[in-house]
């Protein structure tokens, strides 16, 4: 199935990022919101492998699922004092979010280089389970 296309914001800077701008490059997609405990385990593992990934073989966005924040600005603050460094983008409520499907956060969702989803993991995967993946969207 052909993923879904979006241009998001950045929540620190308002950069429009487009999934379209990575045709040709595998992505991975998480969605998350600032309250949930399993994000809190999942995004710090996804920052330490984000600072160690081969970033021109693999595109790496989050998106924060606003719609299922108690605030517009909870996945800013949250961002900016967990010092993110991976692009962080800001959901048009859940209208992303609902795009793809998903029933809860996090929600990781893996592109091939033509977009297509190759394997959704929903807030019960492990990261490991996620990582075994990974080497089949990046041949």
């Amino acid at each position: 199935m052909k993923a879904p296309t979006f241009s998001l914001q950045e929540v620190r800077n308002d950069k429009t990022y487009s999934l379209d701008d990575y045709i040709g490059k595998p992505v991975m997609l998480t969605f998350w919101a600032s309250w949930c405990p399993d994000c809190m385990k999942d995004l710090p593992m996804k920052e330490q492998f984000y600072e160690h990934a081969d970033l021109d073989k693999l595109e790496f966005l989050t998106i924060n699922v606003t719609g299922r924040e108690r605030s517009e600005e909870a996945g800013k603050q949250f961002a900016i004092k967990n010092d993110l460094s991976f692009p962080v983008l800001k959901d048009k409520g859940r209208e992303t979010y609902d795009l793809y499907g998903c029933k809860g956060v996090p929600t990781t969702v893996l592109l091939d280089k033509q977009h297509n989803i190759v394997e959704t993991f929903g807030d019960q995967a492990s990261f490991m389970d996620i990582i075994k993946v990974l080497p089949t969207i990046m041949l």
